[in-house]
């Protein structure tokens, strides 16, 4: 008669010993299939609802913004050099900021990627394209690299193998994406979740004002020229020279 109990009890152990792995090992992937073949797969349903406790905040902070909520529109910033993910909201006709969150990890330096294992987190603007509720590194949103702009410059340049699956994510260890940690990915979730995909882009930039590398490449200089263009009109910092 006891038997169900134990094996309940052992698959309940062998769960909480997984999930504690994923999480004490930043959710490698090693782990995280095993974690979902034993506890399931969450949907993004049923994520933004057990996410519902933090709407309260973000209405605060909009409210603050005088922005309404959810915004209308929406524009992350990543900027490398200050490590730093920036909301700003359409208020009106006038972006305002809505929230900074530190990024905590980020691998590669100033500069676009160009291949796949360069470790480069990507510079342009990019559209955000999908949820990811079970993800390895807890939630994550998908950004569009490379878009028509990198495969423009990689056939100019004779590049192949431009790498993907670059997205902005929690815990605090990445290579070749944002991650910040899972309080502020959770709370970024619900936030692009409310707004919309569709309503939302990112810019990321190698910082506040941009400076073209000497000696680069005619499409960079044109990348780092709208970037600055993109943070002036956010009134994020004065456009500069090349």
């Amino acid at each position: 008669m006891r038997k169900p109990v134990l094996v309940v009890s052992l698959v309940a152990l062998t769960a909480a010993a997984l999930w504690t792995s994923a999480t004490l090992g930043h959710g490698r992937r090693f782990w995280y299939p095993v974690v979902v073949a034993v506890t399931g797969p969450r949907t993004h349903a049923s994520v933004v609802a057990g996410l519902s406790a933090r709407r309260t905040a973000l209405q605060e902070t909009a409210a603050r913004a005088l922005s309404p909520y959810p915004p209308r529109r929406l524009r992350l910033v990543g900027l490398k050099e200050e490590k730093s993910l920036e909301a700003w909201t359409l208020v009106g006709e006038r972006w305002t900021l809505l929230k900074a969150y530190p990024v905590l990890a980020a691998s590669g330096g100033p500069g676009p990627k160009l291949r796949e294992g360069d470790g480069q987190v990507p510079e342009g603007v990019y559209r955000l394209t999908a949820f990811n509720p079970n993800s390895s590194y807890h939630l994550s949103i998908r950004v569009d690299y490379p878009n028509a702009e990198d495969r423009a410059a990689a056939a100019s340049d004779g590049r192949e193998r431009l790498g993907g699956d670059i997205f902005i994510h929690g815990k605090a260890v990445s290579i070749g994406c944002l991650a910040i940690g899972d309080p502020a990915i959770e709370e970024l979730y619900l936030l692009l979740a409310d707004t919309g995909l569709g309503n939302a882009d990112i810019v990321l930039a190698p910082s506040g004002r941009p400076v073209t590398p000497p000696a680069a490449a005619a499409w960079v200089g044109r990348r780092y020229e709208r970037l600055r263009q993109e943070l002036t009109r956010l009134g994020r910092a004065p456009g500069s020279p090349s």
